[in-house]
């Protein structure tokens, strides 16, 4: 048995093709697959044994973006494991995605378009709104769900015998510009997917000056430009038809134009066969595709501050406290 992973996805896209590749690179390991509901975690296990019928998989049902189901899904979970080898921290969601084609066009006036179609820098924005805890939705299922499910996982993941792992999905998207500490929940902003990335990459840079002592390593990858459900509801069917043959076509220049799921959990697989002690925590790891489909990860430097992460760490475990006063009937 080479380990456990615990795997919160939206159950298709990146990661159902990431449980694929792990199977293929071990298939002695044990796969917890994390679903909002148990509908869709079923469906993605029968998915999985179809091709690897020999496969020990094994779900939980967890929504990242509601405090109850959390803490609720780490009870259940410290219950049934002793360990937690990977933790991929894979689910995130976009609402309301929006392009600016007024920017657009200028990116293409300016020759800065390339750059813009693959960071999605001044051309994607997004509608937010708070969620039943009374969060702004898309910071609490995009980063601080999942922090707080480290968190209470954290007896899993810290003294093993050997390291475990976070791999956190980040993106090109998560820049500096959109993130303020003052506003790290992005209520004043319209771009709340870029900016609850940075917070990820923050996040991943304290937690290894924390727990790497621990045995606790954490990465950030990037998957590049996936076509998945997510990426699908920015323009309509029509003009992705329309578009599909011109984005093949730009890969040739635009190396993170992964396109499909299979390529973009590259970097995940990569680092699932890595030695986390010899990893730089301020790198982050794309998954990039050539021209003729060859697929590969270029490490990147991350632009983090360092004193900035710390100062958010102590704003997310204040958060946490505030949080968990409301919930302690969950607690053990």
């Amino acid at each position: 048995w080479a380990g456990l992973s615990l795997i919160p996805s939206r159950c298709s896209g990146v990661g159902l093709a990431l449980c694929q590749r792990l199977l293929e690179e071990d298939g002695r390991i044990h796969l917890c697959i994390a679903c909002r509901n148990e509908q869709k975690s079923e469906a993605t296990r029968d998915l999985i044994l179809a091709t690897h019928p020999a496969a020990q998989v094994s779900t939980v049902e967890v929504d990242l973006g509601n405090l109850a189901s959390i803490l609720r899904a780490a009870r259940e979970l410290r219950c049934r494991f002793q360990r937690l080898d990977f933790f991929y921290l894979n689910a995130g969601i976009m609402p309301n995605p929006h392009v600016n084609f007024k920017a657009l066009w200028h990116g293409l006036l300016t020759g800065k378009v390339i750059h813009m179609l693959t960071t999605a820098e001044g051309i994607m924005t997004q509608t937010d709104r708070l969620n039943g805890d009374g969060l702004q939705e898309v910071f609490a299922t995009n980063l601080f769900g999942h922090f707080m499910l480290v968190r209470q996982l954290q007896s899993l993941l810290c003294g093993n015998e050997k390291p475990s792992r976070l791999i956190w999905t980040s993106s090109s998207n998560a820049r500096e510009s959109a993130f303020s500490l003052s506003d790290y929940q992005h209520a004043k902003g319209q771009e709340s997917y870029s900016s609850s990335k940075y917070a990820t990459d923050l996040t991943s840079v304290v937690l290894n000056r924390k727990f790497n002592g621990q045995g606790l390593y954490s990465s950030v990858v990037c998957p590049g430009l996936v076509m998945s459900n997510m990426t699908y509801r920015i323009l309509p069917v029509f003009l992705w038809k329309l578009l599909m043959p011109i984005m093949w076509l730009i890969r040739f220049f635009a190396k993170t134009y992964t396109l499909t799921p299979y390529n973009g959990a590259e970097s995940h697989v990569w680092l699932f066969k890595q030695k986390p002690e010899y990893l730089d925590p301020l790198v982050k790891y794309h998954s990039c595709t050539s021209g003729l489909g060859r697929c590969y990860v270029e490490p990147r430097k991350m632009d983090v501050d360092e004193d900035t992460a710390e100062k958010f760490y102590q704003k997310l475990l204040e958060l946490e406290e505030q949080t968990l006063e409301k919930y302690r009937d969950l607690l053990d």
